[in-house]
């Protein structure tokens, strides 16, 4: 007969986690084999029981973990129950060198007695323990403020069938769903329909219902998402409410920036999805700045990955038609671009990071709850001021660079560490270091060397390839004025108006999902 706990059931209390588990449990397929299982407040250990000596013993570290469940047997005749701690720990790959997370379930058998019901009390209790345990060991970063999702948190996954290779939606039934059921996330699955449904949604949803809203997809639909939470007159409650990000694109941008601002290893495709899931389920919530973006035509809008114009935009928009191929389709943009490679005219300017003034942090709620009804009728809250940015038609203030008007091959300004899964083009970038990183290179650059400073990108390694047709520079906002008449401007990869732009960092203006 199995044993018991021979402590206090652990609880969380005002100061978290208290005391520990200890148990022997069956396994779950042979009933002669017997394990020890303890839990302490950071770690699960499990260890055969056997009279031979040197009995091995695994560790699960419980910041890996997210969910415990117990459960009857499907054998209605089977008297026991079940508890199943879920973990992702790293792992070497199969295949490859490095680790990334991957998937390990542990699963024990209860049966202390003849009862049924009392076993499953039993297999309830070490499954609620160790949810709260491990609720309390999610991976942080050191000088990092975190506030953390509700729990059970309710979220609202927005999936685009079609981005990347159309196969986000596939991806999620693999990979993310599992996931959420094993964390006990409650979620509500968006399919979109067509351009702009996202920004639709976030513009008129009651967001009371949700905890959090997700995006699988590529970058694109989290740009819709943020413009329409910003253009609802509860703009500022909305804008509050935790965004997470998936990745199912072919840029993938953000979560390669998030998974990197994480200290993880580099993860690429299903490992990414794996890492972005794993800090979804954690439920951590870190700053995010974002970049308003001002138009000739005096539209605003939202950034919060990058302003491109010239190389990287052509690039970005002219490869749309190898979307098929996946990320790739940025490597066969770039070689048929350098083979005709073009040069703009154009005039630019910013406020470097020496000369000017952090603006404030948006204001914040002390917790991650959305707003409440989200349908009622309120007076519209003003835009965030830009107190930073001259109107487009009156010259810069003096404190302001001004770069004289020449050819540029590329301006790019972004404002996260990777601008796609294997492009980390600000190293040392971070989502709420309220900076824009700015990088234009001038005409007479050499196509080898051109391509050279995008293939040390994937490193990290192009700033030290010592171009000197490179600039970069950080600062906290910048004008953009095209001389050429015709050219392509980018904002989040999606194509907006082309002509004069200026743009100013808003710090901790948004919330994203994170580790």
């Amino acid at each position: 007969m199995e044993k018991g706990a021979s402590e206090a059931d652990p609880s969380r209390g005002r100061n978290g986690f208290v005391g520990v588990l200890y148990g022997e449990f069956s396994d779950v397929l042979n009933d002669r084999v017997r394990y020890s299982v303890s839990l302490t407040e950071s770690a699960l250990t499990i260890q055969r029981i056997s009279s031979s000596p040197g009995r091995t013993k695994v560790v699960f570290n419980l910041a890996d973990c997210i969910g415990c469940r117990a459960h009857r047997a499907p054998d209605a005749a089977d008297v026991g129950a079940y508890f199943t701690a879920y973990f992702y720990p790293f792992k070497r790959r199969w295949m490859s060198a490095g680790v990334a997370r991957q998937r390990v379930e542990q699963c024990f058998r209860v049966a202390l007695v003849q009862e049924p019901l009392a076993n499953l009390q039993e297999a309830e209790r070490w499954a609620r323990a160790i949810r709260d345990a491990s609720a309390l060991q999610a991976p942080r970063r050191d000088g990092v403020v975190y506030a953390e999702l509700r729990r059970p948190c309710r979220v609202l996954i927005l999936v685009n069938p079609h981005s990347g290779r159309g196969q986000a939606l596939q991806l999620f039934s693999a990979h993310v769903q599992t996931m959420l059921t094993e964390a006990g996330v409650p979620y509500t699955l968006v399919i979109t329909e067509h351009q702009n449904h996202a920004r639709e949604l976030a513009r008129k949803a009651d967001l009371s219902q949700w905890d959090a809203l997700v995006i699988m997809s590529g970058d694109g639909l989290l740009f819709e998402v943020i413009n329409g939470l910003m253009e609802r007159e509860d703009w500022q409650q909305a804008i509050q409410v935790p965004l997470g990000i998936l990745p199912g694109g072919s840029g993938n941008a953000l979560a390669a920036s998030i998974h990197h601002y994480s200290q993880s290893p580099p993860a690429w495709n299903e490992e990414l999805l794996l890492s972005c899931g794993f800090m979804l389920c954690k439920g951590l919530v870190g700053s995010l700045d974002l970049v308003s973006v001002q138009l000739a035509s005096r539209q605003r809008l939202y950034s919060f990955l990058s302003l491109a114009w010239g190389f990287v935009a052509d690039v970005d928009i002219e490869s749309e038609k190898y979307r098929h191929v996946g990320p790739i389709r940025f490597l066969m943009g770039t070689l048929v671009r350098l083979a005709s490679l073009r040069v703009y005219q154009g005039r630019l300017a910013y406020l470097p990071v020496r000369d000017a003034r952090r603006p404030p942090k948006a204001g914040r709620r002390s917790d991650p709850e959305p707003p409440e009804g989200g349908a009622r009728t309120r007076t519209p809250a003003p835009a965030p001021a830009a107190p930073l940015l001259p109107a487009l038609d009156q010259p810069v203030p003096d404190s302001w660079t001004v770069v004289r008007e020449q050819e540029f091959v590329l301006v790019l300004a972004v404002y996260q560490s990777h601008l796609a899964e294997d492009l980390w083009t600000a190293p040392g970038a971070a989502a709420d270091d309220g900076l824009i990183h700015l990088f234009y290179v001038t005409a007479g650059v050499s196509r080898p060397a051109l391509l050279r400073l995008f293939l040390a990108m994937e490193k990290g390694g192009h700033l030290a390839c010592g171009c000197p047709h490179l600039v970069y520079e950080r600062v906290r906002a910048l004008r953009l004025e095209p001389v050429t008449p015709q050219g392509m401007i980018t904002v989040d990869g999606e194509v907006v108006e082309y002509g004069p732009v200026q743009a100013q960092i808003h710090p901790g203006l948004a919330r994203l999902i994170c580790g």
